[in-house]
């Protein structure tokens, strides 16, 4: 099973922050097992949605230049409210600083997930990008393929953005 938990980009300011929605409903697979009468969102996937939601600020910031962005290190993780199905989280990442490192390009951020004001989850994360090309050159044609999908997806979350 793979997870796309974002729903909607609603705004990015540039070299600042990205806001997102995740729209939690019953038809997710993870909600049979966590919990099957008390059904909510698990923490991990919670935390995941920060993850994706800095990954997409970096992708738009850098017209998709990386392939590959993945968490690097999560700090600080706290969980507020439970998030069941038919709510909303109102995810935000704040970019706060950028480094290098031998295993590629560093972003960390502040995240934050909130449903209806209240806190579900915040988290400092650092996410590391890079190409598979940089590892292998015969896999730049799977960056480029890897990078369209991107793109196709994000023409889709970016709503009337």
């Amino acid at each position: 099973m793979r997870f796309q938990l974002i729903d909607q980009i609603v705004d990015v300011e540039p070299g600042k922050r990205l806001r997102a929605v995740k729209h939690l409903t019953l038809g997710e697979e993870y909600l049979a097992d966590h919990f099957p009468t008390f059904p909510v969102m698990p923490g991990v996937l919670m935390l995941q949605t920060l993850v994706e939601a800095g990954a997409w600020f970096l992708r738009i910031q850098e017209d998709f230049r990386y392939s590959v962005i993945t968490l690097r290190e999560a700090k600080n993780v706290k969980y507020g409210h439970f998030m069941q199905p038919g709510r909303s989280m109102q995810v935000s990442v704040e970019l706060a600083e950028e480094a290098e490192s031998p295993e590629g390009k560093l972003a960390s951020f502040k995240g934050k997930g909130e449903v209806e004001g209240t806190a579900t989850v915040s988290a400092r994360l650092t996410l590391v990008r890079y190409n598979l090309r940089d590892r292998n050159p015969a896999w730049r044609e799977l960056d480029e393929q890897i990078v369209r999908g991107l793109r196709g997806s994000y023409l889709m979350l970016r709503g009337n953005g």
